[in-house]
């Protein structure tokens, strides 16, 4: 019933696409059986053959115009001007999650750490999970495959702990990220009618930091919520990353799932830090440079992630620094002060590179990127009012709940009251609040589209 109902949510896309899904599952279903029963070279074939068909699917659906425009790009600086046709096609929704959860199943059973499933129906599941199909979290077979074939009776207790998870996500999405994204596309969509607004590029960098956050950990909580709900559990995708005191701390809770997935399929295989700092920082920035391609096939995403990756990099070289650097600002009496500080800074620094992210282009983020530093007028447009201050608010509620649970809960999603009575008014208001401010204009997840 699950692996049906996967299907027919996979298809309300475009029900043609449903063949690609089809076709890496035969191939890893058949690869992770001769996998675990050949033996020498020969398992690294079967492996190689695997990996080879998800990436292929990877290179014709998601990069294959990317390619060819580069290709042109720099044929045309030699002047050569070939003639490459483009595929004028609609990209699969969440292609790249379902393909790397895919290849880590045959990974791991090369490894040794999960057995081959003879069941192909249980193995399509695997793959097709509606909750997590389009937008993670990316899960281990070791993880979700054992789930699948265990009884799941009615828990209360776990029932409504998963509807709570949900309604955090749909809060987080509809009435803060939808919400940002209205200021966000009126900054970066037309950066040049802001020129010289500096407050204004800071405005729509902070809100596309939130929106982009809340619109996909929105996600990943209703569908651990979702999947919660049915008894199946999944692995954590986000940990209050903005809540992170340093840069490496706030990676260790962005996209843990897909963070974990490059660590051990390409950052430790490639030598980690084992081999020094210098082997490291390349390791780093191989990592960092695939996770662009991954987000997107675009050089704007390349440029972020490598950013972003500059700043681990540095960071490693220059940690002692840093920290002095710190401890000349910290407070040896108060601790707030020291959170807020190392949070705050961590933020800012973290997110500048997100406009490259959001940027149509290049020159855009260049020019974005300067009016950040280019105090001039230090206008700012705020816009629609409503629009600005709904967004504050859905922010204000968002920090004051994670706070919450960093530092205070035991177990609870929100700062519930505790009459069974008053719970009934908290989750009713709630749900009014959400109806009442939240955007429902049929608005994508950012991330359906990787």
């Amino acid at each position: 019933m699950l692996l049906a109902a996967s299907c027919v949510f996979y298809m309300f896309f475009i029900p043609s696409y449903i063949l690609i899904l089809l076709f890496t599952i035969v191939i890893d279903y058949f690869a992770g059986l001769w996998i675990e029963n050949a033996k020498g070279r020969q398992r690294k074939l079967f492996l190689v053959m695997s990996i080879i068909a998800n990436i292929g699917v990877l290179a014709i659906f998601k990069y294959y115009n990317f390619f060819v425009g580069n290709i042109e790009g720099l044929a045309g600086l030699m002047g050569w001007h070939p003639n490459i046709p483009l595929l004028n096609m609609v990209l699969p929704i969440g292609l790249s999650f379902h393909t790397y959860q895919a290849m880590s199943y045959t990974i791991e059973v090369y490894r040794g750490n999960q057995k081959s499933e003879k069941n192909i129906l249980i193995y399509a599941l695997y793959v097709m999970f509606y909750p997590q199909l389009v937008a993670g979290p990316i899960e281990r077979p070791q993880n979700l495959l054992h789930q699948f074939k265990e009884d799941h009776s009615f828990d209360y207790t776990r029932i409504v702990a998963g509807l709570k998870l949900m309604l955090w996500g749909l809060f987080k999405k509809v009435v803060i990220a939808d919400r940002c994204a209205t200021y966000v596309s009126n900054v970066f969509d037309y950066p040049y009618q802001h020129e010289g607004e500096t407050l204004t590029f800071w405005c729509g960098l902070f809100f596309f930091a939130w929106q982009i956050y809340c619109d996909f950990s929105g996600y990943s909580d209703m569908a651990i919520g979702a999947a919660q709900v049915m008894g199946i559990k999944l692995m954590t995708n986000f940990n209050r990353p903005y809540l992170a005191k340093s840069i490496g701390e706030m990676w260790q809770r962005w996209h843990i799932s897909l963070t974990s997935w490059f660590m051990d399929y390409v950052f430790r295989p490639l030598g980690g830090y084992r081999k020094g700092k210098n082997r490291g920082a390349i390791n780093l920035l191989i990592v960092f440079f695939l996770s662009g391609l991954w987000h997107g096939a675009a050089w704007t995403f390349v440029v972020c992630f490598l950013l972003l990756g500059g700043q681990l990099i540095f960071r490693l070289y220059f940690k002692n620094q840093i920290n002095w650097l710190y401890k000349r600002f910290e407070s040896k009496q108060n601790k707030r002060w020291n959170i807020i500080l190392n949070t705050t800074t961590s933020f800012i620094v973290v997110v500048i590179p997100f406009l490259f992210f959001r940027a149509h282009s290049l020159p855009d983020a260049w020019f974005i990127l300067k009016s950040l530093f280019n105090f001039g007028t230090g206008a700012l447009a705020i816009g629609n009012a409503s629009t600005f201050v709904y967004s504050l608010i859905g922010v204000v509620i968002l920090y004051i709940v994670e706070i919450y649970q960093e530092h205070y809960s035991k177990g609870e999603m929100f700062p519930e009251p505790k009459s069974t009575g008053l719970k009934y008014v908290f989750y009713s208001s709630v749900i009014v609040y959400i109806l009442l401010t939240g955007v429902f204009d049929g608005s994508q997840f950012i991330y359906f589209q990787f």
